[in-house]
C-alpha cells in the first residue's frame, strides 16, 4: 500500500540555493557557540536512494529491501568495518529516516490544493468534516502505511536477522510521528527496553499551520510513556515554539534539526550504529540537507535509509 510521492510531496522535498546559503550562515552561528560539532557526509554506494539515477517519484523501497544497493549483510559488514577502523573523532551510522503515515492534514491538503491550503485552511483547525489541528492523528490510510513499513522491516529481519534492527529510536513529539513509530516497530521491538526518545528539535516546520502545533506535555506523556517512550528534559507543558503569525523558514528548521542531530551523535555510542528517526516531510527535507544527501521526495508513511559518516570537529581556541 506504499503511496508514491504526490506532486505536493515532491514540492515539499525541494530546497533552493538561497535555503542552502541561509542554512550555511545559521549553521556557522551555531557552530561558533559550541565546544564541538559534527560534520556529516553520505557514504555512497550503500542505498539506492542516494544514487542520483534513482527516480524518487517512482522508487518503491518496500519492494527492494528498503533500498539497499548491494545486500544488507554487505552494508552491515561495511558499517562495522568502518567503525572499527575509524579514529576517535569519526563514527559511522545508518539512519532510518521515516515520515509519518497520512494524517488528516495531509488528506485535507490534497483535497483543497496547495494554494487554498496555505492561504486559508492550514490556519484553521478543520472544516467540520475533518479535524487537522492542533496535532492531528493518522487516518486509516496512514495507519495502514505504518503497518506496511512494519511488514517490510519484518521481511528484512526474517531474511538477514536482527542486525538491521535499530539500536536507538527517536520521534518528533507530534502524535502522527510517534504513532507511526509505534505501528512500525512496536511489534518488532520491546519499547520498554529500547526507550524511544521524544524530541522537540525533530518537529515539523513550526508556526501558522495549526497541524504543526503539538499537544500539551501531559497529553503526550499519558499516551506514550506507558509504552516505554521517554520525553526529553525541559520539555514544556504547552507548545512554546508555535506562533500563529510566523512560520519557521527552511533554513531555521534546518539549523534546529542540525542541533538535534548533533545531540543524537553526541549521546549515542559507536556501537549504537543504527538509529531510527521518525518525523515529517519538511523535517526529512532538512535532514537530507544537513547530511549532504541529494533531495529525495518521501511520500506519507515513506522511509529513506542513509549511511552517514560523521566527524567531530573541535575548533581551536585562541
Amino acid at each position: 500500500m506504499k503511496s508514491q510521492p504526490t506532486a505536493l510531496d515532491v514540492l515539499d522535498s525541494r530546497f533552493k540555493r538561497e535555503d542552502i546559503e541561509a542554512f550555511s550562515q545559521l549553521k556557522d552561528q551555531y557552530v561558533s557557540s559550541r565546544p564541538h560539532h559534527w560534520q556529516f557526509e553520505v557514504v555512497p554506494g550503500q542505498f539506492r536512494q542516494s544514487d542520483t539515477a534513482t527516480d524518487d517519484t517512482q522508487f518503491n523501497y518496500l519492494t527492494s529491501q528498503m533500498g539497499v544497493q548491494t545486500s544488507w549483510p554487505e552494508v552491515l559488514d561495511t558499517l562495522d568495518k568502518l567503525n572499527k577502523e575509524a579514529d576517535e573523532d569519526t563514527v559511522y551510522k545508518v539512519l532510518y529516516l521515516a515520515r509519518h503515515g497520512q494524517g488528516y492534514h495531509n488528506k485535507a491538503h490534497l483535497h483543497f490544493g496547495d494554494d487554498a491550503w496555505n492561504e486559508t485552511w492550514s490556519k484553521l483547525d478543520g472544516d467540520g468534516q475533518w479535524t487537522w489541528g492542533p496535532d492531528p492523528e493518522l487516518t486509516e490510510l496512514g495507519q495502514a502505511q505504518a503497518r506496511d513499513n512494519r511488514d517490510g522491516w519484518k521481511q528484512v529481519i526474517d531474511a538477514v536477522g536482527t542486525r538491521v534492527v535499530p539500536h536507538k529510536f527517536y520521534s518528533s513529539p507530534l502524535r502522527r510521528s510517534a504513532d507511526t513509530l509505534v505501528l512500525t516497530w512496536g511489534d518488532l521491538v520491546d519499547f520498554h527496553e529500547a526507550k524511544p526518545q521524544i524530541r522537540e528539535g525533530l518537529r515539523e516546520q513550526m508556526g501558522v499551520h495549526t497541524c504543526d502545533k503539538r499537544s500539551p506535555r501531559a497529553v503526550i506523556a499519558a499516551k506514550y510513556t506507558p509504552q516505554g517512550f521517554e520525553i526529553e528534559p525541559g520539555f514544556a507543558e504547552e507548545d512554546i515554539y508555535y506562533k500563529d503569525d510566523y512560520r519557521e523558514t527552511i533554513a531555521e528548521q534546518a539549523v534546529r534539526m542540525y542541533g538535534a542531530f548533533n545531540q543524537i551523535f553526541d549521546e549515542t555510542r559507536r556501537s549504537e550504529s543504527i538509529v531510527a528517526v521518525t518525523t515529517h516531510s519538511g523535517a526529512i527535507r532538512t535532514q537530507l540537507l544537513l547530511l549532504g544527501h541529494r533531495q529525495f521526495a518521501v511520500g506519507t508513511g515513506g522511509s529513506i535509509p542513509v549511511f552517514v559518516k560523521a566527524t567531530r570537529v573541535t575548533p581551536a581556541r585562541f
